[in-house]
């Protein structure tokens, strides 16, 4: 989460008053993540998460997105619900952008979960994709390999030393990589697509609430979980946690075993997953803009996660 775009707090409040919520006590801005702008609002009697979607994709792909959030909190799983405004609508407009308001999830995300945390994390993330049957929208990943070539493209004006010599060997492993989109290679359905620590939030021992589903689309489940394990399964500077790598998998396969297709794929898609992500903060580091209420993030820590993946990987 993030501030792009400020809102002054009388316009919130006037937007805000399309909403059945009560009176608005506090209004701040959230300054954690890189895509969209997020505000906290505290009302009387509860708290909501308000959301101005920056991007041409999070605009596009906002009603698979909410309806997405709708179809698992009506299914009992863990995330927090949007609300719709006095009309039935789930998105409004606010400073020219689309808006949202989300229940504002229980708990707080742990910087240093345990084992026990984390395969709870897995198993929950397996739980998302047994919920997810059913949801009817489809959206084709925002950030799949067509657009991992435009950011290749883009970020080869600015790369240069170490930044440079990692698009090159990213170039290398494209082609192979892009084989993994194939629709009907693996089983297929609604994925998180960002399942980091940070949008999983512990109330105690249980999970509170999963949030930021705004890169949600139509995907690989084991793909999904291969961006998971390289979000769990690492420290900060990208070298493996073996134990950590081996609780979220066993967590997530104690609800949702892997094909043995799956399982073979999944160095793959783990390859596929650093890919991602290193692009995407490369980009955004190289194309920085100050003003922004945010900090980019280093690719390099990411990027060291392709050793390990490339490296025989127990089954």
């Amino acid at each position: 989460m993030a501030v792009f775009t400020p809102v002054p707090e009388a316009e919130a409040q006037a937007f805000l008053k399309a909403w059945p919520i009560s009176e608005v006590i506090e209004f701040t801005p959230i300054a954690e993540g890189v895509q969209n702008t997020n505000y906290r609002v505290r009302t009387r009697d509860s708290a909501y998460v308000l959301t101005l979607f920056e991007g041409r994709e999070e605009q596009a792909g906002l009603p698979y997105c909410l309806g997405l959030m709708q179809h698992l909190g009506a299914a009992g799983f863990a995330t927090p619900s949007p609300v719709a405004d006095l009309d039935g609508r789930l998105q409004g407009e606010l400073k020219g952008r689309p808006a949202a308001l989300v229940e504002w999830a229980l708990g707080a995300w742990r910087r240093r979960p345990e084992v026990a945390d984390i395969h709870l994390a897995g198993a929950t993330l397996a739980d998302l994709h047994l919920k997810a049957r059913g949801f009817g929208q489809t959206r084709d990943n925002p950030v799949g390999p067509r657009r991992w070539r435009e950011l290749a493209d883009r970020s080869a004006e600015r790369a240069s030393g170490a930044d440079a010599a990692m698009l090159d060997q990213i170039e290398r492993l494209m082609p192979e990589l892009e084989n993994l989109f194939d629709p009907s290679l693996l089983p297929q359905g609604a994925i998180h697509a960002d399942y980091f620590p940070d949008n999983v939030l512990f109330d105690g021992d249980d999970i509170g609430g999963v949030i930021d589903f705004y890169f949600g689309c139509t995907g690989a489940l084991a793909y999904d979980l291969a961006i998971a394990l390289s979000a769990w399964g690492f420290d900060a500077e990208g070298t493996p946690d073996e134990a950590a790598l081996a609780a979220f998998r066993a967590g997530y396969e104690s609800v949702r075993p892997l094909s043995a297709l799956e399982a073979e794929l999944l160095p793959l898609l783990g390859q596929a997953s650093v890919v991602r992500f290193t692009l995407t903060r490369l980009h955004d580091r190289l194309f920085h803009d100050p003003v922004h209420f945010v900090t980019p993030k280093d690719p390099a820590p990411f990027w060291n996660r392709m050793q390990w993946w490339k490296s025989p990987v127990k089954a």
